[in-house]
């Protein structure tokens, strides 16, 4: 008389989960079947399944293959929304971007171009820095509310010399009841094209090289 199993797990059954031909490493619908259908037929007939333990079985395949399930989705979804993204992003090439930066570009005809984040209103002021860290202009603004504020260098110091292009450092000062902070300062740069890379999308700008398009914040 053959002995009869008595354990009703997977691992005694002496069944191989790994399919020998390696077309898949995960527990299918029908080899979730087999097995079980396997196991019931050779438990011990003194210690039958118990039917919470069954049941158990079933809700535990029943959940991993939904997470699959799931995972299938949202990669496709992720897919999706990728392609969509990068269309957009094509149809930027030739426009202008704001994006935070304590840089920016002077391309010598279109000045340097930016704005500041107010987090209130005050008294506004940009300062130009060359690369020696000298401030070389700087815009008053006067009065400004909250929110973001524009500014525009033509790229002469406060002599009227005309610097060469190349990139300088820009600085936000806002004074509010005699005390002056630093802002955050958003620098504009020309889309000239887009790339798809391993850490996402990605806009190459004249003269300054790549920036996320995720930092993006406005398009001029």
């Amino acid at each position: 008389m053959t002995a009869a199993v008595t354990n009703n797990t997977y691992s005694d059954l002496g069944l191989n989960l790994k399919q020998t031909d390696k077309k898949a490493e995960s527990l299918g619908q029908a080899d979730f079947l087999k097995l079980m259908t396997t196991q019931l037929q050779n438990q011990d007939p003194l210690k039958p399944l118990e039917s919470n333990e069954f049941l158990g079985q079933i809700a535990q395949f029943s959940t991993v293959s939904g997470i699959q399930g799931l995972q299938d989705s949202f990669k496709s979804l992720s897919t999706s929304l990728t392609s969509s993204q990068s269309l957009q992003a094509a149809g930027l090439v030739g426009h202008g971007v704001l994006y935070p930066s304590k840089t920016g570009y002077l391309d010598g005809e279109n000045g340097l171009s930016g704005g500041v984040d107010m987090t209130s209103g005050g008294q506004l002021a940009v300062e130009i820095v060359d690369g020696s860290g000298q401030v070389v202009r700087r815009l008053d603004y006067g009065t400004q509310g909250a929110g973001t504020s524009y500014f525009t260098w033509d790229g002469k110091d406060s002599a009227g010399n005309t610097l060469p292009s190349g990139s300088y450092g820009i600085r936000g000062q806002v004074t509010r009841n005699g005390k002056t902070e630093a802002a955050t300062t958003l620098a504009a740069g020309l889309v000239q094209s887009v790339a798809l890379g391993s850490n996402g999308l990605s806009l190459n700008l004249a003269g300054v090289g790549a920036v996320a398009f995720s930092d993006i914040r406005q398009i001029i």
